[in-house]
């Protein structure tokens, strides 16, 4: 099937949690490093002090970004994946002799999930902490966890499919009177809303480029000076020799340009976000009857929207709105060709066909009330039409 075209159909795209466009201005910034200022920032010429001085001024830009106040606290990586498998398993092995014992949610990404399986097959230990009905992790949980080999603790600050945002601050407190390690992924947060990470009482967080309309295959890990952690990545002595390997200064560079505009504009933004973020919500829930809200109904991100249909499954309303040129998510984006109900949602104690009827609209910055009245004029007849034949219906009147 050929791909529609921008003529052929106006494509209203609300899943900007699963990645965003490059902006115009990231691509003016990135573009001499591919064509003019190639040279390796390794390299002591002047094509390599050019890349070098370039791959510093973005490195303060994102640490400005989340409010490290030394650049030199900040890591490129290849994304928020590397950041947060470098985060915990660094950790892990690099102080190992203090304990062995991790503490994280039932709700964090498939990249702290799955690092967390891994590490248990190396012999570590970890307490998977539940959430309440609306994803949040409380606090005294965390502090109840805490036993005297516990070396991490990893909580995003905002999740990735529902919104609902953590008590980071909280939770960096008991991190702290217990001198424990805290890192979170703050990939859905950082330059959406404020992210300060001497106010959060972080030792490390994951961030990552194409969240915020930069370039893809590129992030960082925030790692607090003086933090006890391994590399991941061994090889040359890049990244003050703790992540090896030729930087991608194009990346850099984008990511730096696209973390200044979004620390420049995030209070507007998220205003205007929560503005359409709540107008859909209100249209959803008061239009089409079975329907809920999923994720705390006002500790949220800005710009997320997850509803749960009863009676029908997510996948065919995402295919039948794709058709109409509405492009949305049935979960995670990582996790979308997967057949299984989401982690998160069966984590708030919904059923699994309630988790496999939910929808994900995300706003961004090109998103206009023109596109909730599409939404609005293409989702209660695709809902009717799909519990017509569901053999899930019931009588909904």
């Amino acid at each position: 099937m050929k791909a529609l075209k921008g003529e052929d159909l106006k494509r209203v795209y609300l899943d900007y949690a699963a990645t965003t466009p490059v902006r115009p201005e990231v691509i003016e910034a990135a573009l001499p490093f591919f064509t003019e200022d190639w040279g390796n920032p390794s390299s002591i010429h002047a094509f390599g002090q050019a890349a070098r001085a370039a791959v510093e001024e973005a490195r303060g830009q994102v640490a400005a970004l989340i409010g490290a106040k030394n650049k030199e606290e900040i890591y490129f990586t290849s994304g928020g994946t590397e950041a947060d498998n470098w985060a915990l398993k660094g950790i892990a092995f690099a102080n190992r002799e203090r304990g062995n014992h991790i503490i994280t949610s039932r709700i964090e990404h498939h990249a702290i999930l799955e690092t967390c399986h891994y590490l248990e097959k190396q012999g570590f230990t970890v307490m998977y902490l539940p959430v309440d009905q609306y994803g949040m992790v409380d606090p005294d949980a965390v502090k109840n966890a805490v036993t005297p080999k516990t070396i991490l603790i990893s909580i995003m600050h905002a999740n990735n499919e529902v919104g609902t945002i953590q008590p980071i601050a909280e939770i960096g407190k008991i991190a702290r009177n217990a001198g424990v390690y805290l890192h979170t992924d703050a990939v859905q947060t950082a330059g959406h809303i404020p992210v300060e990470v001497n106010a959060l009482g972080v030792d490390m967080l994951s961030v990552s480029g194409h969240k915020l309309y930069g370039p893809k295959g590129i992030g960082a890990l925030y790692i607090r000076q003086g933090v006890k952690i391994e590399p991941l990545i061994h090889g040359g002595a890049q990244e003050n020799s703790m992540r090896a390997g030729t930087e991608n200064v194009p990346g850099i560079v984008g990511f730096g340009r696209a973390a200044e505009l979004a620390a420049a504009e995030q209070p507007g933004e998220a205003a205007r976000s929560t503005a359409l973020r709540d107008e859909l919500t209100r249209q959803i829930l008061s239009t089409i009857k079975n329907t809920r809200l999923n994720g705390h109904p006002e500790k949220r991100l800005p710009n997320n929207v997850n509803i749960s249909f009863d009676f029908v499954e997510g996948e065919p309303i995402c295919l039948n709105l794709d058709l109409a040129g509405i492009c949305v998510a049935t979960g995670s984006a990582c996790s979308s060709e997967s057949a299984e109900a989401s982690h998160v949602l069966l984590a708030l104690d919904l059923t699994p066909a309630q988790a496999r009827g939910s929808i994900r609209f995300t706003f961004g910055k090109w998103s206009t009330p023109a596109d909730i009245k599409k939404v609005m004029e293409i989702l209660p007849p695709t809902i009717a039409r799909l519990r017509a034949i569901s053999p899930l219906v019931k009588n909904t009147r």
